[in-house]
């Protein structure tokens, strides 16, 4: 049992290390000049005239989670519909009963008026 936790500790240890030595090494390796191309601000390799920060709202992005929240729920759900037939009982009510939660949340956010496009 004692082996197994210092095993996971090594693990840990070696773990800490490289995710200090990534940053350090980045830094000894990359070129010390900046290319002053590569400092301008471009899009598609086109000029940008005026202004070229752009306020967006945050709706967008909570529309954004909101459906990637959903899509991972479909994906959850695609292995019980392919074994259907072969489950019992109980899954299927923890599968509905997950469906009520996941309509739940579609109710909590309609209501909230955070599907409207705007």
């Amino acid at each position: 049992m004692l082996n197994q936790f210092a095993f996971i500790g090594f693990l840990l240890i070696v773990a800490l290390i490289l995710g200090a030595a990534t940053p350090i090494l980045a830094r000894l390796v990359r070129p010390q000049k900046a290319i002053p191309r590569k400092l301008e601000m471009d899009e598609c390799d086109m000029r940008t005239h005026g202004e070229t920060w752009v306020e967006f709202k945050a709706q967008y992005y909570t529309l954004v989670i909101v459906f990637l929240l959903f899509d991972v729920a479909a994906v959850f759900l695609l292995p019980w519909a392919l074994a259907y037939n072969t489950l019992e009982l109980y899954t299927a009510i923890e599968v509905i009963a997950f469906i009520l939660m996941l309509l739940g949340g579609l109710v909590y956010l309609w209501r909230k008026g955070a599907l409207e496009w705007l």
